[in-house]
């Protein structure tokens, strides 16, 4: 006698996916996470002490720390986005051209019109714009991200040169400037790196703590067992390149509170940095994987060579080759971890 098809049985696959789900995202969540942390704690420890010893009075000093967190803040907002995208299996090669656009569009006389709020708005509103515009092509449109955003690279490109026609763009509105003037210190501490510790703790919380990161996870994970579950993926990839959007948009802001001026050469090879701090902190290129924390300790990481490089006068040449070979230790270190939790 056949028995009827109960709710129970119907939910089967729903119930097994999740279960797969978090039996993965407990295992990949394990003591390796503070390890990886630990030894990115190390590694920054050391390049203090390098800074230290070949350059101490200029190092050490209150102005260049302040410097070096307020130059990693701009990279570093971009790289929490940056960081989500990557976990769902997905890359954005148009952060940087998107900081630009989002740069200029804010400083043009038009826009400064509205003060501070202006600018504000416009440059977070253009950050979202060409995320939107990269969320649908890829998730329905069904482009490949590295061709869709790709495009979106070369277009922002394109119009911001073409905003400014090659031209550096001032800002003369006082309250913009001011955020970035000594004056604005809170406790010794630069408001662009506040702003940047809020994106930080937000995006932890939201990767860590909230059914949206760990539906990001899932879908970079295996994005067939995540539909299977139950989650929208189309919709998910379109929400996760808006978040990309938007911090592109405050990182623009930011941009200009520390330059005073908007430039389409803003920007420049962030996605690159932000793609490599992201790897290098701990999330997996091939997706369901990610460590806001872990990226955010890439980003300081970059950020204190270029600056120890800059103090002792050597060769840009010398810095990149270092970049690169930290990038690929740090691949090589991830393909290992993978084939041991194998």
């Amino acid at each position: 006698m056949t028995q009827p098809t109960t709710a129970a049985h119907k939910d089967a696959p729903t119930s097994a996916a999740k279960s797969a789900g978090e039996q993965q995202s407990s295992r990949r969540s394990g003591p390796r996470w503070d390890v990886r942390t630990l030894s990115l704690l190390g590694v920054l420890a050391v390049l203090v002490a390098v800074g230290g010893i070949t350059a101490p009075d200029e190092f050490l000093a209150t102005s260049n720390l302040q410097l070096v967190l307020t130059q990693a803040s701009v990279i570093g907002v971009v790289t929490v986005g940056m960081t989500f995208v990557i976990t769902s299996g997905g890359i954005d090669l148009s952060v940087g051209a998107i900081v630009a656009l989002a740069s200029v569009w804010a400083t043009t006389v038009a826009t400064q019109e509205f003060g501070f709020a202006g600018i504000l708005f416009t440059a977070v509103i253009v950050g979202v714009g060409c995320g939107l515009v990269n969320g649908l092509l890829i998730a329905y449109g069904r482009m490949v991200p590295f061709i869709a955003t790709l495009a979106m690279l070369a277009s922002a490109r394109g119009l911001a040169l073409q905003i400014t026609d090659g031209s550096t763009q001032i800002v003369s509105i006082e309250s913009v400037l001011d955020l970035g003037a000594r004056d604005s210190y809170i406790l010794g501490i630069p408001p662009l790196v506040l702003i940047f510790a809020a994106v930080t703790i937000i995006g932890w919380l939201v990767l860590n703590r909230t059914t949206f990161g760990r539906r990001t996870v899932a879908v970079g994970g295996n994005a067939e067992a995540a539909r299977l579950a139950g989650i929208d993926v189309r919709r998910q990839r379109l929400y996760l390149y808006l978040l990309s959007g938007l911090c592109c948009g405050i990182a623009a802001f930011m941009l200009i509170v520390l330059a005073g001026s908007g430039q389409n050469t803003n920007g420049n090879l962030y996605e690159l940095d932000a793609i490599a701090a992201a790897i290098i902190g701990g999330t997996l290129l091939s997706g369901g994987r990610g460590t806001i924390i872990g990226s955010v300790l890439g980003v300081l990481v970059f950020t204190t060579i270029t600056n120890i490089f800059a103090l002792n006068n050597l060769e840009t040449a010398v810095q990149q080759i270092a970049k690169g070979a930290i990038i690929v230790a740090a691949v090589l270190v991830q393909r290992r971890s993978l084939h041991g939790d194998t």
